[in-house]
């Protein structure tokens, strides 16, 4: 995967790609809650952005996939908004970490994935699986560490608060 780094507001890593090479792996910080990968697919075939059966198998299969327990089945729908063209299914699946949800737009040729676990995960294998699934032909991803206060471990938070605040001096 090509990946530009950017800085987030509050100095959490930001990584963001539209394109669809390799490149390196994803990290899980040493800080924080956990990863928010959100992944916005385009150029999908209408298909199987209107595929219920596919929203709720790629749900169903995406925890295995990277290594996170579900805790219910899936649940997906159809939905119907005030605008025509925002029609589309939705689906998520609670697992014991945090959740997958999926949104799709069929009229436009558009689906968004939110991945959120405070567990750490391979986010370079729920691309690769989310882009087979949905044959996405094109793609802009982020992946944002949460909770950057979350005292996962006291040390390593308190350092980098420290760090943090000292660089924010004028």
């Amino acid at each position: 995967m090509h990946l530009k780094q950017k800085a987030a507001p509050n100095g959490a890593g930001l990584y963001y790609s539209s394109s669809k090479g390799r490149g390196r792996e994803l990290e899980k910080p040493e800080v924080g809650f956990g990863q928010h990968l959100m992944l916005d697919g385009y150029g999908c075939p209408y298909d199987y952005l209107t595929d219920l059966d596919r929203i709720y198998e790629f749900l169903n299969q995406c925890p295995d996939v990277i290594h996170m327990t579900k805790i219910m089945p899936p649940y997906a729908f159809k939905y119907s908004g005030k605008v025509p063209q925002d029609w589309g299914l939705s689906g998520f699946v609670l697992i014991a970490e945090s959740h997958i949800s999926v949104h799709t737009f069929p009229e436009k040729g558009y689906l968004s994935i939110d991945i959120f676990s405070c567990k750490s995960f391979d986010a370079d294998k729920a691309i690769d699986y989310s882009e087979k699934v949905f044959r996405i032909a094109t793609r802009e991803i982020q992946l944002v560490d949460r909770g950057l206060e979350f005292p996962r471990n006291i040390g390593v938070v308190t350092r980098f608060l420290t760090d943090e605040r000292k660089n924010m001096r004028i």
